[in-house]
């Protein structure tokens, strides 16, 4: 991944309005991690990576950009809800399995490069095997004519194969029978897993048989896909790589921080949230966790933490923990002509989204300028009488307004509708005004 800190913040403007300081900071922590590789080894293990802390209300863009940079980085990338850990010995998942989740993913990851490199070879092995089925094969000692003959036939029928003019017919395939089910969870002590990883490859050795199912070729190429996928991959290189990319570009998005912060004001603390905080901050210091594909060492795991530190601060976080995110960043709330660019100038904007919806239905809905600034108008009134939910009221609003005409769409078949002012302000208007209304509705 070699963007530069302008290319990143030009990539997540196309999708997040304004929030630059955010942009930057995570621009930056990004491309300090390229830098890093580049650096002599003996350097390379000095460089720690700058965890963030990102404070915002809800809706102001904090997921977004996460979500956003795991599409554009192709670095493993998780996102996980820091309230959905407690403490060992307490109701909840084990902080360690996230590292796990994180392992899984570049796994999934690498497969999918990997797979992309021999797609041409993949699919050829998945047509053989489909031909094969579809004719017999040709015994031993033919003549050279049945030869040629068995060649032409081939072809043809290669050649229908890949126009997509045999997707229909049924085959008979044999696939390899799972005996034994994964049931590796992340969240068990990892004594468990090992115990269940020793009782599965014991169960898989002692049944190698094959189970036989009818399917049309199209659904055989699904199912193909991961027996050839076995057979020409090397999961070996595959796992040293998966291991490589999870210890020096992994990056764990960690969700509602401030769910675990212990107000010293507050005495009726679930006595948890404090375990959780210590639980995390050896993982996020840097240590060795235990997986199913060796160690992992966390200290090169980029963490950027995010809350919206309404009841609590960040202050209010173990000192220890803190120290762990030097590096802090404030998002704005969302005003209204912020709302307006997120729906005027993002790729693939909430209104784009409805109008592709309802032109499946021949229904070509479009939005007046001045009904765009109504929907901004009445998200930040609602924001501000009920909830401040950023820019997920404007989900409400616009469905509030076109709800009725959703739900007529099939009778207004190749009609055009324009969306305007009036429309929205007859809608929301009562609404709005009733603030108790506004409360249960928008």
């Amino acid at each position: 991944m070699d963007m530069t800190p302008k290319q990143i913040v030009h990539y997540l403007d196309d999708y997040i309005i304004g929030q630059n300081d955010a942009k930057k900071t995570i621009a930056l922590a990004l491309r300090n991690r390229y830098r890093r590789m580049r650096v002599e080894p003996e350097l390379q293990e000095e460089i720690m990576p700058k965890n963030i802390l990102m404070i915002g209300s809800t809706g102001v863009g904090k997921t977004e950009i996460a979500r956003r940079l795991a599409k554009m980085m192709g670095l493993p990338f998780i996102k996980v809800e820091a309230s959905k850990f407690t403490e060992v010995g307490y109701v909840g998942r084990d902080v360690e399995s996230m590292i796990r989740d994180l392992v899984y993913e570049s796994i999934n990851l690498v497969t999918r490069e990997f797979e992309e490199k021999i797609k041409d070879k993949l699919d050829d092995e998945i047509n053989r095997q489909i031909i094969e089925k579809l004719l017999p094969p040709l015994p031993e000692g033919a003549t050279e004519s049945a030869r040629e003959s068995f060649i032409k036939t081939y072809n043809k029928m290669e050649n229908r194969l890949l126009n997509g003019e045999l997707d229909d017919k049924k085959i008979e395939l044999e696939l390899p029978k799972k005996a034994h089910v994964e049931i590796l969870d992340s969240s068990m002590p990892m004594d468990m897993t090992s115990m269940q990883e020793s009782l599965n490859k014991m169960l898989g050795g002692l049944n190698k048989e094959t189970i036989k199912k009818e399917v049309t070729i199209k659904d055989a190429r699904i199912l193909l896909r991961d027996v050839a996928s076995d057979k020409l991959l090397d999961q070996e290189a595959i796992k040293i790589e998966a291991v490589k990319r999870t210890e020096n570009g992994g990056i764990i998005f960690l969700d509602e921080i401030d769910k675990i912060a212990t107000g010293s004001k507050n005495q009726n603390q679930d006595p948890s949230k404090e375990g959780v905080q210590r639980d995390l901050l050896p993982i996020v210091e840097g240590s060795s966790v235990h997986t199913k594909f060796g160690q992992i060492k966390t200290d090169h795991i980029l963490f950027i933490a995010a809350g919206a530190f309404h009841v609590s601060k960040p202050s209010d976080l173990l000192p220890e923990l803190q120290g762990r995110f030097p590096l802090r960043v404030e998002l704005d709330n969302l005003d209204e002509d912020a709302l307006y660019k997120i729906l005027t100038n993002t790729k693939n904007s909430l209104l784009r989204q409805y109008q592709a919806l309802l032109k499946v239905e021949d229904v070509d809905l479009e939005f007046d300028d001045e009904a765009i600034h109504a929907f901004a108008k009445y998200s930040v009134t609602a924001n501000e009488k009920t909830e401040d939910i950023g820019a997920r009221r404007l989900h409400t609003v616009i469905e509030k307004v076109i709800e009725d005409i959703s739900y007529e769409a099939d009778e207004k078949s190749g009609e055009k509708i324009i969306i305007t002012k009036e429309l929205v302000e007859d809608k929301l208007d009562k609404i709005i005004e009733d603030e108790d209304t506004a409360r249960y509705i928008l």
